[in-house]
């Protein structure tokens, strides 16, 4: 069984499903209600885990109920929580998502900005684990994944990137350290300050001296750069109920894949077919599939990468 060691938020999510997004301050009424983890790190946990692989997080909770719900359904899936640290005094996070009729949603997170950002407790869990084959970080928290990509460096295991926003100076040094960077479009537009996404890509690839780097933008798929050169994985054409975690399942996936000594572009299909999955059902993670039922989509829907010229 393939060792992932994934650093990032976790949050306790409760997701409205809607008929359309809210434009005035009235009462509203949603159509279905899930109360569900949620959080990059914490869903792409979750998805390692429902895809057969040995999964272990690390985190920062408050030391509060909500703490006690996120890590009893992480537990519940089958998700380590032994990197799990709670801090007495702060609050673990927490989000309302509405998810329109399209399958869109609206995040209003709380996130507690005050929590102890000192990565010590990274190193401390790092050595207690035998082996591992991969581990994957959010930015969310950058002092924590800049710490574990420098252990993971050491040891010449793969690190993964979900590079979302905000960018500063101690996340670009993440990104740099990355073996396989993964932004958001947004993300990347944030860490490279360019508007238009493969103009982007290409800076971010420059900036790793042309290493591969690569940028996942919804139902367009996946586009990577690699000394200056530029593909595309197309994404799948499904019905779509709820984007909620998507990306969160792809890199997670993804991680497990490389873990299994999958090529990229392989990784790369069955994450994106992961992620496709789960935009099917209502739910956020609680759509992330099976390993069973991933194998069996991808063999029904194949894809493969292309060659973009500029």
């Amino acid at each position: 069984m393939a060792t992932v060691i994934t650093l990032g938020v976790a949050v306790q999510d409760f997701v409205f499903s809607v008929d359309e997004m809210p434009t005035e301050p009235r009462k509203y009424r949603a159509k279905d209600l899930a109360v569900i983890g949620g959080g990059c790190g914490a869903t792409a946990a979750v998805a390692v885990a429902r895809l057969g692989g040995d999964s272990r997080l690390i985190s920062r909770l408050g030391n509060d109920m909500t703490a006690q719900i996120i890590i009893g359904e992480l537990e519940a899936d089958g998700v380590d929580c032994s990197g799990m640290k709670r801090f007495e005094g702060y609050k673990s996070s927490l989000s309302a998502i509405m998810v329109d009729s399209s399958g869109e949603r609206l995040v209003m997170g709380f996130r507690d900005d005050a929590m102890p950002t000192d990565p010590g407790f990274v190193a401390d869990h790092f050595a207690t684990v035998e082996t591992a084959d991969v581990v994957l970080a959010d930015s969310r928290w950058a002092e924590g994944a800049l710490r574990l990509f420098e252990l993971a460096n050491a040891k010449g295991i793969p690190a993964v990137l979900d590079g979302e926003m905000p960018f500063g100076d101690t996340e670009r040094k993440a990104a740099r350290l990355a073996t396989h960077p993964v932004f958001s479009a947004q993300g990347l537009q944030d860490h490279t300050h360019e508007t238009e996404l493969l103009t982007g890509l290409l800076a971010a690839s420059a900036m790793r001296e042309g290493r591969w780097t690569a940028v996942t933008d919804g139902p367009n798929g996946v586009y990577v750069a690699r000394n200056g050169r530029l593909s595309r994985l197309p994404g799948h054409q499904i019905d779509v109920v709820d984007t909620l975690g998507a990306g969160d399942v792809w890199h997670g996936a993804f991680a497990l894949a490389l873990a299994e000594r999958q090529s990229d572009e392989d990784a790369m299909i069955f994450a994106s077919g992961a992620a496709a999955l789960k935009c099917t059902q209502f739910g956020g993670r609680k759509g992330t599939p099976t390993r069973q039922a991933l194998n069996k989509f991808i063999q029904s829907h194949p894809l493969q990468m292309e060659p973009i010229s500029l």
